[in-house]
């Protein structure tokens, strides 16, 4: 696996479709399709398949030591990442609200890696295209969020806190902060497709 290698096109080609099925405009005058809580566990589930691949591919783009120290330079216990504390009884609203916070966090953080990867790893070109269509996938489950957020308990406005930017630290820094955000992403991706599952029932 090299990370020059060819465009990475599953995700991005089934993600695409989803997204413009459930997070456009409608076209001709019509009101765009009102996304539902089952599109927006699909799109959480093909993200939470991916993010270990991700991971696994950020870390050996990084090179050393990053490929053979993994599990202490990627330990994410020293970075914020927003609390996942809903689970598979909590209230729908409850968990829309937390999904809103976490990709929204998501959705920034993925920007600060891709910014720094485009800076230290230019030629990574498989890599950088992982990054963007994930990012893209983040941005597709937002919308779905904020419509169903706003249709289904007039909720306009969630407080969001953000990482820390990783504008003016060191390369092995910037690397650090990536690995340990999305190992971090990895564990709590996988616990947000699994608390949904009771909630694909209709409204």
């Amino acid at each position: 696996m090299r990370c020059d290698g060819r465009p990475w096109g599953v995700l991005a080609a089934v993600t695409k479709g989803l997204l413009i099925l459930w997070a456009v405009p409608g076209q001709g005058g019509r009101s765009p399709l009102a996304p539902t809580v089952q599109q927006t566990q699909a799109l959480v589930r093909l993200m939470a398949e991916d993010a270990q691949e991700l991971f696994t591919f950020y870390l050996k783009c990084q090179g050393e030591p990053f490929s053979s120290e993994a599990d202490k330079l990627c330990n994410p216990a020293g970075i914020f990442f927003p609390t996942f504390r809903v689970n598979r009884t909590s209230e729908r609203k409850e968990v829309m609200v937390a999904m809103y916070k976490l990709f929204a966090f998501l959705n920034a953080s993925l920007g600060n890696i891709t910014r720094d990867q485009e800076e230290l790893n230019p030629m990574a070109k498989e890599l950088l295209e992982r990054l963007h269509n994930t990012t893209k996938t983040t941005r597709g489950l937002i919308s779905n969020l904020t419509c169903l957020l706003c249709k289904n308990y007039n909720i306009f406005q969630v407080d969001v806190r953000y990482g820390d930017s990783s504008k003016g630290k060191s390369a092995f820094k910037k690397k650090q902060q990536g690995c340990q955000v999305l190992r971090k992403y990895v564990q709590v991706i996988g616990q947000a497709a699994r608390v949904l599952l009771p909630h694909l029932s209709p409204s």
